[in-house]
């Protein structure tokens, strides 16, 4: 509260002249109440108040007094009030979020049901649901530090590595919570959009407080979810700047609290983004004096003039009366009601400015659309959106095409540059499956048939028969999703052994 009162301001100040003719008109327009001496001689004060028509000396308050309330408020709306930025549509609404899982023996321990390993991946799980379309970034610590996978928006990739996750993968046993720490940190500079880091784990060395609270301040916000018993107490958390501490629960209360933190971090780190216009709230200060508008049909309040004065100063809107809600909104409001409610879909069909729409296509798995719509935007970020809309939409070459322009009309665009790196790379993957396969030149596509673009002529089209990715024969589903679980872990111990080599050499 204290840091939204001192960054709340007024983006047209100079209308708040207007309040001193205001207060004037009012000082001049209202009555004033009446004497003793206008009582009639001979009368008893209390019979002449009785017999006296519009005696006002107990009045204290008069129709002159809600109009200028009223237009005080309006005067207070134009000016602008303003104490928030406004999103940018080609970045992530949701903050980027980076989970530093604590993977050693003691996360097998068993006051925590079915262990902490266990309940802790459960609630890295819960939360990438909460948070749909957010990225996340997930990385795995013991006695090193690594990166399991990049930020993603896609749950799936984080559920899969997640699951191949165990302590015994890990090169070395310790506690190296400081090199997740500055892991973490690289991964969220690499987003344009200001996020979070999660650390989950049931205890720390207290050599690590050392890195965690220098440049606490400047650093991402750090949340330390405990998934350990009751007994177990963390005090040397408790010392750690720009951190907060969530202990594990039975219910969701513990991902609310994290929830609450990340978009509290988020909107801090938003304020100071001098690129962001500031968002105008005006139209609360004019609600509230629709309100006080209502009054005034009373007998003895109504006063025709002001009536008339106000319906004049109502700014009027260009939005057609499609609805009642289209007399109070405009599309593009309605279009971010039904944005913040996950409901993409309607947002797309309700915006009508083109960056939140090709966003909420986006957003919505409309991915072509979403490519079209971006192509009217002539910015390296929009070019940026562009490429991932292709891609989704597995046109690889055309996505690379897109990264290129984005590069080519910001060469210091750092996330458009990196996801042309990775374009290139997923075109020449395909490719070289493509030179590798051969299914006969008559191959039939079938309906279902997963069809990759060779656009370069290398190889045969690649085919891939969805009857033919399921279980392996002589195995049960539960038997190939556990085979595929230790098929992960293998890869990530490999890897993370290798990484453990190379920053050792």
């Amino acid at each position: 509260m204290a840091d939204l009162i001192g960054v709340f301001h007024f983006l047209r100040p100079a209308w708040l002249l207007m309040l001193i003719p205001l207060a004037a008109l009012w000082w001049l327009t209202r009555p004033r109440r009446t004497g003793e001496d206008k009582i009639a001689e001979g009368i008893a004060p209390h019979l002449a108040r009785a017999l006296t028509v519009g005696f006002e000396d107990g009045r204290r308050y008069f129709a002159i007094d809600g109009v200028a309330l009223t237009l005080g408020l309006l005067v207070l709306a134009t000016a602008g009030p303003t104490w928030s930025r406004v999103d940018n549509p080609l970045l992530a609404q949701t903050a980027p979020l980076a989970v530093a899982l604590k993977v050693t023996p003691s996360m097998e321990n068993t006051d925590v049901q079915p262990t902490r390993h266990k309940r802790a991946a459960i609630k890295i799980l819960d939360l990438i649901d909460r948070r749909a379309g957010a990225q996340t970034a997930l990385f795995a610590w013991a006695g090193s530090a690594h990166r399991v996978t990049p930020l993603t928006e896609d749950p799936g990739i984080v559920r899969s590595y997640l699951s191949g996750l165990s302590a015994d993968i890990m090169p070395s046993e310790g506690d190296r919570a400081d090199q997740a720490l500055a892991l973490a940190q690289a991964e969220l500079a690499r987003s344009d959009t200001p996020g979070a880091i999660l650390f989950v784990l049931d205890d720390m060395n207290p050599a690590n407080v050392q890195a965690f609270s220098t440049g606490a301040d400047t650093r991402p916000p750090v949340i330390f979810l405990v998934v350990a018993g009751e007994g177990v107490r963390l005090p040397q958390l408790d010392g750690i700047g720009n951190s907060t501490v969530v202990r594990i629960t039975g219910d969701d209360s513990d991902l609310d609290q994290i929830e609450r933190r990340v978009i509290s971090a988020y909107r801090a780190a938003l304020l100071e983004d001098s690129r962001q216009d500031w968002e105008d709230r005006g139209w609360m200060f004019g609600w509230i004096a629709l309100l006080l508008f209502l009054p005034w049909f009373r007998r003895g309040w109504t006063m025709k003039w002001a009536l008339a004065f106000l319906l004049v100063g109502l700014p009027g809107t260009s939005a057609q009366a499609e609805g009642w809600r289209d007399w109070f909104l405009t599309p593009d409001q309605q279009g971010q009601i039904a944005m913040n409610n996950n409901d993409f879909a309607a947002a797309a069909d309700l915006f009508e400015d083109t960056a939140w729409r090709a966003y909420a296509l986006l957003r919505a798995g409309r991915y072509a659309e979403a490519a079209e719509a971006y192509g009217f935007i002539e910015t390296s970020e929009a070019a940026s959106a562009e490429g991932i809309a292709l891609l989704r939409n597995r046109k690889y070459r055309d996505g690379l095409r897109a990264f290129e322009k984005a590069v080519e009309r910001d060469p210091e665009n750092a996330v458009a540059a990196a996801n042309l790196e990775v374009a290139r790379a997923l075109v020449a993957y395909v490719e070289r499956s493509q030179e590798a396969s051969d299914t006969g030149e008559d191959a039939g596509i079938g309906a279902d048939d997963t069809v990759y673009d060779n656009e370069s002529g290398r190889g045969e089209e690649m085919l891939v028969d969805p009857e033919e990715t399921g279980p392996p024969a002589g195995l049960s589903t539960e038997d190939w999703m556990r085979a595929v679980d230790t098929q992960v872990g293998d890869f990530l111990a490999s890897r993370f052994r290798l990484e453990t080599v190379r920053e050792a050499e």
